[in-house]
């Protein structure tokens, strides 16, 4: 590692640009198991948040990097990682600028395979190693450190970042090559989404059939059909708390990416598509800051009722 090690030289300090929903808890976490963290985010409260935590600011990707042995990227698109990492946009202190020979990049977003391959490619040229490192869990598993994290590029760069990554994760696997953790969590999220409108559509047609909706999902979450979407979403549904654990904008963001990839690969997607599009239907009428649960709202404008029941409150 480079010479930004905390004071017992166990660990690396870890720069941590993209302060969201999901980047704020990693990055407490890291701060909660005793990592020195340097944090930067576009906005200022999540930075302000980081700091009152124990955190560093810092001024800028390139900043943040410069002062790091492991940068950590959470960012929302490709072209968000392409702009703050490479700086190929309006970013005019990249990440790329604070990096130096033998450091490592660990970008935790969900991007296409193609683009984190050409990132991995160009860090490489420096010297620099990349981990295509896509989490799934939610907010709920930023928080409690139970993500997991599904990861693409080199195993003995991934042995040895692994200490940071056990951290934020409960699960870690080593997918492959580069662009190997975007193709896993693009079938990751493939699975989530065709779940949630399954889900959606079964809750829905038992409002319409005059079912006891709380029985309903205690008895299916119990035999075949149980999964995590029924015993973490469905209770919250069916009383309309679309509360965002994961939003719906990014669903249909990774839906896409999984679409794109399917056509580029030849791999037939016909409930993906059907999925894809009910998540642009949500993103168009404004429900992309719901929970990516809130999918349910589009069958129920379909079927012209809501699936409710009324609050514990």
């Amino acid at each position: 590692m480079a010479a930004h090690s905390d004071t017992d030289g166990d660990r690396p300090t870890v720069g941590f640009v993209g302060l969201g929903i999901m980047g704020l808890p990693m990055a407490t976490n890291l701060l909660d198991a005793g990592y020195r963290v340097v944090g930067y985010n576009r906005s200022d409260a999540p930075v302000e948040t980081l700091v009152e935590r124990g955190g560093e600011a810092g001024d800028s990707p390139a900043d943040t990097a410069a002062r790091a042995d492991v940068v950590v990227t959470c960012l929302p698109d490709s072209p968000d990682v392409t702009n703050v990492v490479l700086g190929e946009g309006e970013e005019s202190d990249p990440v790329v600028d604070g990096l130096a020979e033998g450091m490592t990049l660990v970008d935790t977003s969900t991007i296409s395979p193609t683009v984190t391959e050409r990132v991995a490619a160009e860090l490489d040229e420096m010297g620099v190693s990349m981990l295509d490192a896509p989490i799934s869990g939610g907010e709920e598993g930023a928080v409690e450190g139970t993500l997991s994290i599904m990861v693409g590029g080199d195993e003995t760069t991934l042995d040895a970042t692994r200490p940071v990554l056990d951290v934020m994760g409960e699960t870690v696997t080593h997918c492959g090559p580069s662009g190997a953790g975007q193709v896993t969590k693009a079938c990751n999220q493939i699975v989530v989404a065709c779940t949630n409108v399954a889900v959606s559509e079964a809750l829905v047609f038992a409002e319409k059939a005059g079912a006891d909706l709380d029985a309903v999902v205690s008895a299916i979450s119990g035999g075949a059909a149980g999964c995590w979407t029924l015993d973490n979403r469905a209770p919250r549904m069916i009383r309309g708390n679309f509360e965002p654990g994961f939003f719906a904008d990014y669903q249909y963001k990774d839906l896409r990416i999984a679409t794109d990839a399917g056509e580029a690969f030849g791999a037939p997607m016909p409930a993906t598509e059907l999925s894809h599009e009910l998540y642009k239907s949500m993103v168009e009428n404004g429900m992309g800051r719901d929970d990516n649960s809130g999918v349910m709202q589009v069958v129920e404008m379909l079927a012209g009722t809501e699936a409710r029941v009324e609050s514990d409150d």
